[in-house]
């Protein structure tokens, strides 16, 4: 993949551009609609890492389409961008940006654990997919799937695991993944 639109800006990406450049989508479990390429879904459609400067692009309201997310300013953002930033090889959120209108359409994100086990190995744990909803049913959602997947392979995940609802099982397993019989427990303290 060239580095269609972090060369363009002075911006700081969450990760290395050039690791998505090195994915191999060979193994992807789903086929997509020809002409499709989940580097550039479109001519102005662009997959990247997030980026510094994706609070102004949409990225806040886009997340609240997925769940509540709260007041969070820009001042917000960025310390919580650095902060991610500072945690290296840990934060992986990949969007989707529509360059015609300057806004983020689609996002998901891989976070890494390093464990002890497995050889001091790492698990990823995917979350926090969504695309906006004039843009669903264009394979967006399952090329960010497909490259998250792709991610923790590259970066040498032993697992990677999500928790989805009953529903979106069906779903989820034609890219290969398998309920393992865990339950996910959770405990909320505030929304």
């Amino acid at each position: 993949m060239e580095n269609v639109l972090m060369a363009d800006y002075e911006e700081t990406p969450l990760f290395d551009v050039d690791i998505l450049a090195a994915l191999d989508m060979s193994e992807a479990q789903v086929k997509f609609a020809p002409g499709f390429t989940w580097q550039k879904p479109n001519e102005h459609l662009n997959v990247r890492p997030l980026s510094s400067g994706d609070y102004e692009r949409g990225y806040i309201q886009l997340l609240s389409q997925l769940t509540e997310v709260g007041h969070v300013s820009q001042t917000d953002f960025t310390a919580r961008f650095q902060s991610m930033k500072m945690c290296n090889d840990t934060y992986y959120i990949i969007v989707i940006e529509d360059s015609s209108i300057n806004k983020v359409i689609a996002s998901s994100t891989l976070v890494v654990e390093q464990k002890f086990i497995h050889s001091t190995g790492k698990r990823g744990r995917f979350e926090d997919v969504v695309v906006e909803s004039g843009y669903r049913g264009l394979q967006l959602g399952k090329s960010l799937i497909e490259i998250s997947t792709a991610l923790a392979k590259y970066i040498d995940c032993y697992k990677v695991s999500f928790e989805c609802k009953e529903k979106l099982v069906k779903f989820y397993s034609r890219f290969g993944y398998e309920e393992d019989g865990n339950h996910y427990m959770v405990q909320r303290f505030h929304n």
